[in-house]
């Protein structure tokens, strides 16, 4: 990895670290002088860390920078002069992750639940946290959320002005409040391993950063008292499950498709890791969807090849889902699983006799499962002519990539 992107990756990481434990130093009411703040250190980083080697502590180094940026634009404001009365600047502040004690004490969890503030709508607390917290980009909040950026920018605005109007802070939380964002927490730690698994950034197909953070953030939640829960336990066996792959999921930079994946590259550890975790989540009577997509993965990491898997447990397991759940994307996903069980025309029977919304039926997601099914169906023409649409609406290079080496096509870029 080039220096350029050793400090974009570690940007990456510490970007919502920083901006939580400054929230929560100084208000959630001086949260855009916060951003302001750890953006501008972050652009002094990037311009002395090019010229000089990467410092010992850069964590510290930019919290450091960020907090006598922000203390300096609040000496620019009397309306802050109380504020910079309670604060000294220090001189030698180190930045240490707090402890887990009593309570969640992880700056960025905490800052997570803050946000799933159910005065929001949902959708508002995703693009906030997602963009903020977690370093989504627009287009990337846009992507995963299937709005678009206009959007973004407005639901993002609207959970900033709410949230800088409450007089919450990070740590006055209480445990009501907390069980009642839990399940906005989780979907956002969902979001966050999803697109670090299969990423949108048009550079990038994997980001094992972000799939880190997500197990790093999943596994404080689920160490705690309030956290530990079976649908915590579901969630990181799911994350484990699937990064075990994430060896085998890339040769060369291109994407692998399950069938050509190493599975003797699988790493053994983390997938007894997820195992344990699952085993973990069955305790009790709850069933989550996380139980289910873990449950998938497992059938995949235990089987002994592509052609052994038990494909009518996951085609099982996605009817149960979309019970549980409802989502277009699990229609897809049992179509796929139907096909390899009962063959492409039982699959691409289920697929056509399926109503799902108007922005599925334009995604790539529809066009190349739709593709993938005709072409295994003798449909030649029409699986043709789908591939090209799924090809154009394909969000990076290397996913156009991998569907042009499945159909042995030319892709778009590559056409002169």
């Amino acid at each position: 990895m080039s220096s350029h992107g050793q400090i974009e990756h570690l940007f990456r990481h510490e970007y919502g670290q920083l901006v939580a434990l400054l929230v929560r130093r100084f208000g959630f009411e001086h949260f855009e002088q916060v951003e302001d703040a750890v953006q501008w250190a972050m652009a002094q980083a990037l311009d002395i860390w090019l010229k000089q080697a990467v410092p010992d502590k850069p964590s510290a180094w930019l919290y450091q920078v960020a907090l006598r940026y922000l203390l300096s634009q609040f000496r620019q404001q009397q309306s802050h002069s109380n504020l910079l009365a309670q604060t000294e600047e220090p001189q030698t502040e180190v930045l240490v992750e707090p402890p887990l004690s009593g309570e969640l004490s992880d700056a960025l969890l905490r800052m997570l639940f803050v946000a799933s503030d159910e005065a929001l709508a949902v959708e508002s607390q995703l693009v906030f946290t997602l963009k903020s917290l977690v370093g989504f980009s627009i287009k990337e909040t846009a992507l995963r959320l299937f709005i678009s950026e206009a959007n973004v920018y407005k639901r993002f605005s609207r959970a900033r002005k709410h949230l800088q109007q409450q007089p919450l802070q990070l740590d006055s939380l209480n445990e009501q409040d907390m069980q009642r964002r839990l399940p906005t927490v989780y979907r956002v730690l969902y979001l966050l391993f999803t697109e670090g698994y299969l990423s949108s950034h048009e550079d990038l197909s994997i980001r094992q950063d972000l799939c880190e953070e997500a197990i790093r953030l999943t596994g404080l939640l689920s160490q705690h008292a309030l956290g530990n829960r079976p649908e915590s336990h579901a969630l990181l066996a799911l994350m484990y499950l699937n990064t075990a792959r994430l060896p085998a999921r890339q040769q060369a930079g291109e994407l692998l498709l399950l069938q050509e994946q190493d599975r003797s590259s699988w790493n053994q550890a983390q997938i007894a890791m997820g195992l344990r975790c699952l085993q973990r989540s069955a305790q009790g009577d709850q069933l989550s969807r996380y139980h289910i997509e873990a449950g998938i993965a497992a059938e995949h990491c235990l089987a002994s090849s592509f052609e052994q898997t038990r494909w009518h447990k996951i085609v099982e397991a996605y009817q149960l889902l979309e019970k549980l759940a409802p989502s277009p994307f699990h229609i897809l996903n049992r179509a796929v699983a139907l096909a390899q069980w009962q063959g492409a025309k039982v699959g691409l029977a289920e697929l056509e006799n399926s109503q799902v919304p108007s922005w599925l039926s334009r995604s790539y997601h529809w066009y190349a499962v739709l593709a993938d099914l005709q072409f295994r169906s003798g449909e030649q023409k029409l699986a043709e002519q789908n591939a090209q649409l799924a090809l154009e609406q394909a969000p990076s290079a290397t996913i156009r990539r991998l569907l042009s080496k499945r159909w042995r096509l030319v892709a778009p870029e590559d056409s002169a």
